[in-house]
Order: structure tokens, then C-alpha cells, then sequence
């Protein structure tokens, strides 16, 4: 039978469903991660070493990253640590990664190659200094480690540094007034475990899973390091912006505290990338990071305390413009 034309009320009603459905799958598209624009290829992102905070923050970035830029191939690579990591994104090795800001620094004033490029995402979160020495040990101050078989971190690693400016602000020689070790996290532990060093440096978010682990197992304490020691980190005259003095909370790692909170050095994380990266692209893993905080912080507890009025202070990097465009469309 022959329809016709459909009556007046009816086309109105199809039409009127045609715009709700239109409006609808706008609004859709509006609602998902940057809707169809979301980046492809393959993106590089330098983590850490395989049980440092570094490597399990990666991993678990890695997992928001798919749902929010699902056609983006996110690859992580290991490395040494901080230093390794700035020096990859600097040259090109890596398109992301995160860093200390005294490691960055150390970087840029030492005329690295392609330092000009390095731009930052957001500041994240704090990596706290342990010094650990078995309980039984009579070390109770970084001056006292002299002489000793010190862990002071990979070769490459802002471990190292850190150790370095520290064990200095003791007054001791890095080189000469310890017997250094350089080894990272992986090894550190059961060595100190099994009496082949005496102490060992570690620079991380808390708790560092390593660390537990150890302290699970093996009675040991934490050296702590005085305000006047992290005054001295600064060159003299310096603004006090990488190193600030920090306490590691009582409760970190169990009974071995005695239930009593340690003074240390905490230094900033930064999301570093290269000026050249697309806009686009920093702009998503921008908003990943900030909007994934409560997630990522349930493994890595130091991602809770990434913030808004904090994140875009990425000194001493300015922030690529794609960041500055996700901080432009969540402003107040």
C-alpha cells in the first residue's frame, strides 16, 4: 500500500528525534577523551628502575593513558633514573618522562644536549632522601657514614646526585671519605641485608616498595638529615626551590621507625617533555595525569598530593604550551 507523504505530527516527531539524536551523539563525542582528535602513533616514555616508584607510576599511567587516548601505542623504557631520563627526552630517545628538578637543572647548566627544548607538563610529587643502615649499626648522623660502604645510587640516577650534594653538605668527599657503591634499588637492599654495604642512598616517592620489603625482613633505620644540612644544598644566596626540608612520616615503614618521623631532603617530580612534542598530545597526557591522581596514588600514595595550584609550577622548565592550554580550560 502506498504511504504518501507522512502526516504533519509525525514528520515533526521524526525530525524532532533526528535533533535529539544528533545532539545526543555530539554530546557523546564532547564527553570522551578528547573526542576524535585523540592521538596516534607511538609515544616513548623513560621510566626508572624496575622496582622504583618511577617505574610503577609508568605503569599505572600506561593504563589511563588507554582508556583516555586509546589509538595512542604508549611504549615505557627502563632506565638509571633521573639524570638517564632528562638526557633521552632532551635528545630525542623519549617523548615523556618524569624527573627530578635538581637533575633537570643539573642538566641545563651543564649545557646538555637539546636542554633548550626540555619544557614541563606539571610538577607532580615529592621524592623523599632515605639513607638506610641496619638497626644494629651506630650510624645516626650523614657525617658518621665515613669510611663506610655507602649505596650511593646508578650511575645516570638522581640517587647519585642527591647523594652527592648531600654526603658534601656533610663535609665529606663523595669519592674519597666513603667507599662508594654504585648501585640502585634493585640491589641496594639485600646487599645491605647480607653485610656488603653499610648503608645505602635512595631518592623516591613513599613508600618505596623496595624498601618495605626490606624493612619486612630485616630490622633497619633511616639516617636522618637535618634543616642544616638541607640549608647547605643550596649554593649560598640560592633560592630555595628544588630542596626542601621534609619529614618522613612515622608509620612509612612500620616498626622500624619507632614510631618516630625522621627529618630529610624531599626534591619535586616534574612530567618533562620536549618543546617540539605536539600540543595535542600534552595537552591529553596533561589532563591524564592530573585527573588520574586518586588512581595512580592508591599504588603510588606521593600522586595524591599532585594539585591544580601546584602542578604548573615547573621550575626551573616553562611549561609546553600544550599544558599551558589544559591548565587555560580548567581554570577557575
Amino acid at each position: 500500500m502506498f504511504q504518501g507523504t507522512p502526516p504533519i505530527g509525525r514528520r515533526r516527531a521524526l525530525q524532532a528525534s533526528a535533533a535529539a539524536f544528533a545532539v545526543f551523539g555530539l554530546l557523546l563525542w564532547w564527553l570522551l577523551p578528547l573526542g576524535e582528535s585523540s592521538p596516534t602513533g607511538r609515544v616513548v616514555f623513560s621510566t626508572g628502575t624496575p622496582t622504583g616508584v618511577y617505574q610503577l607510576y609508568g605503569d599505572l599511567l600506561q593504563e589511563a593513558l588507554a582508556e583516555d587516548m586509546p589509538r595512542l601505542d604508549v611504549a615505557l623504557e627502563q632506565s638509571e633514573g633521573s639524570q638517564e631520563n632528562v638526557e633521552r627526552v632532551a635528545t630525542g630517545k623519549a617523548d615523556f618522562t618524569i624527573a627530578a628538578a635538581d637533575a633537570v637543572e643539573k642538566y641545563k647548566e651543564s649545557g646538555g644536549r637539546g636542554a633548550d627544548l626540555l619544557r614541563g607538563c606539571a610538577r607532580l610529587y615529592d621524592d623523599y632522601v632515605h639513607v638506610v643502615v641496619p638497626r644494629e649499626s651506630s650510624v645516626r648522623s650523614i657525617a658518621e657514614l665515613k669510611g663506610r660502604k655507602v649505596g650511593v645510587g646508578q650511575a645516570g640516577s638522581g640517587v647519585l646526585l642527591i647523594a652527592e650534594h648531600v654526603l658534601t653538605a656533610a663535609g665529606l668527599d663523595p669519592e674519597k671519605d666513603i667507599e662508594p657503591r654504585y648501585v640502585g634499588i634493585a640491589d641496594a637492599p639485600e646487599m645491605l641485608e647480607e653485610g656488603r654495604i653499610d648503608a645505602f642512598f635512595w631518592s623516591g616517592g613513599l613508600p618505596t616498595s623496595a624498601v618495605t620489603g626490606l624493612s619486612d625482613r630485616f630490622d633497619i633505620e633511616l639516617v636522618p638529615i637535618g634543616a642544616d644540612l638541607v640549608a647547605k644544598l643550596h649554593p649560598p644566596g640560592a633560592r630555595p626551590s628544588y630542596y626542601r626540608s621534609a619529614l618522613m612520616p612515622a608509620d612509612v615503614y612500620g616498626k622500624n621507625q619507632g614510631g618516630i618521623a625522621v627529618p630529610t631532603v624531599a626534591v619535586a617530580n616534574l612530567l618533562v617533555t620536549r618543546a617540539g612534542t605536539d600540543a595535542s598530545l600534552t595537552e591529553g597526557m596533561t589532563r591524564t595525569v592530573i585527573n588520574n591522581r586518586d588512581r595512580i596514588g592508591e599504588k603510588v600514595h606521593a600522586a595524591q598530593r599532585v594539585d591544580l595550584r601546584t602542578a604548573i609550577y615547573t621550575d626551573p622548565l616553562d611549561l609546553h604550551r600544550g599544558a599551558q592550554r589544559y591548565y587555560r580550560s580548567v581554570k577557575p
